[in-house]
């Protein structure tokens, strides 16, 4: 306890002289909202961040963790930004975005995907998963359903339970190449389906869904007027097949398709923070309403680079995918030759998917394989490569692998890999 004298010049001698206050106060309660207890934290996060905190321990850690491209920004997009910079674009912009960077968004979906869009049907955010959160928020009310083929995406889920709604998992695997076939999505859906997320190529399995594939999933959805197809194409222009098909584009698609896309993945610009919508004005305008109360418009700067790689297009990502092509190529030979592994062959982004199933059960000191989750912590301490476990995208018996990273990593990494394999034992 202490001794606060509170009186003044002007205050009668000694009165309240000895008043005492008390220097203890009630403890703070540590609670968070309800709302954010329906969060897990992102599991390719996490697992990165474990991967930096055992590296600056000292451990020669090699990350395969993150979904990041390990090339640069390209120079044309970088001297954009800059003259963006002389050109004093730093004040507050548009909530959707400038007028010139959505019609630049406009020109590239007429271009690479035969989409007509006007400038209000474009709202740019602060990276696609910004632009998921806006849709699903816009359009998930408690106990609608979104339909999630899986492997997902890993914050897929989290969006659908921060909005109240309920994740109807599609269950695919190695044997499908990891896509929702017509009849799984027409056994899923029901009245209460409200969104229906697709993701071509995919993360985590690189799985690219060709343009047959997407038509009869969308001669389904047509019985469903109430359904809304949510297109995440963020890993559009690194894609084997060349034949990138989207979704708004398949007849009568486009009124209830909203398109999802951005310049983090294809033009390695995952730091400037810039995703987009293209949708209905409707559900464009809700978009719009509900970002104008979080974040406002996304980096003016950043717009202006990003108006620079739309007028460069797929060419700017030639080399990056060509050099991912390669790197595809190589892992999927190390790892077949690794017994428990089964792998198929993505045919765009940056990552391989392999079953592990076939290793469940086995074990080594203290590690006892029964899940992808499991190996890939067994991976980072044994072998100190760090891998994503499948159970966070909605498929345990699988790891995802990232090789973006360079081939001399790569190699190091398989080699690791098997040897930490071979110590298993049943």
């Amino acid at each position: 306890m202490g001794r606060c004298n509170v009186g003044g010049p002007g205050l009668t001698k000694g009165l309240m002289s000895n008043v005492i206050l008390p220097l203890q106060y009630a403890k703070m309660e540590p609670r968070t909202s309800e709302l954010l207890g329906r969060l897990s934290e992102s599991a390719t996060i996490a697992m990165s961040r474990k991967a930096r905190e055992l590296k600056a321990a000292g451990r020669d850690i090699i990350s395969l963790s993150l979904g990041e491209p390990d090339f640069d920004t390209p120079d044309a997009v970088k001297a954009a930004g800059i003259q963006a910079i002389e050109d004093n674009h730093t004040h507050y912009p548009p909530v959707p975005g400038f007028a010139d960077v959505r019609e630049a968004i406009c020109a590239k979906l007429q271009r690479d995907n035969g989409l007509s869009y006007t400038p209000d049907q474009i709202v740019i955010s602060t990276g696609a998963k910004h632009s998921l959160m806006n849709v699903v928020l816009s359009l998930v009310d408690a106990g609608d359903e979104v339909i999630l083929p899986t492997p997902y995406w890993v914050s897929y889920a989290d969006m659908v339970n921060l909005a109240g709604g309920q994740v109807v998992a599609v269950r695919t695997g190695i044997a499908q190449d990891f896509k929702m076939t017509a009849s799984q999505l027409r056994e899923a859906l029901t009245e209460r389906t409200r969104i229906v997320m697709l993701n071509s190529p995919n993360n985590p399995s690189g799985s690219v869904y060709n343009k047959a594939e997407l038509e009869a999933l969308a001669e389904v959805l047509r019985e469903h007027p109430h359904a809304i197809a949510v297109s995440d194409e963020i890993y559009e222009y690194i894609n084997f097949t060349e034949q990138h098909a989207s979704f708004a584009g398949l007849p009568g698609m486009m009124e209830r398709t909203v398109t999802v896309n951005g310049v983090s993945k294809g033009f390695a610009m995952t730091g400037w923070r810039i995703g987009y919508v293209a949708a209905p004005l409707w559900i464009a305008a809700a978009c719009t309403k509900l970002q104008g109360q979080f974040t406002s418009g996304a980096s003016g700067i950043s717009q202006k680079a990003t108006a620079a790689a739309m007028q460069g297009g797929p060419s700017l990502a030639q080399e990056m995918k060509a050099a991912f092509l390669q790197r595809r190529d190589l892992v999927i030979e190390g790892l077949r030759a690794i017994d428990g592994f089964e792998i198929n062959v993505p045919k765009g982004a940056f990552y391989i998917f392999p079953d592990v199933s076939a290793l469940f059960g086995k074990s080594h000191g203290d590690h006892t394989i029964t899940s992808g989750q499991d190996l890939a912590m067994y991976l980072l301490e044994e072998a100190e490569v760090a891998t994503v476990g499948g159970d966070a995208f909605g498929s345990p018996n699988c790891i995802r692998i990232s090789y973006a990273a360079s081939e001399s990593q790569l190699n190091e990494a398989i080699r690791r890999i098997s040897d930490a394999v071979g110590k298993l034992d049943s």
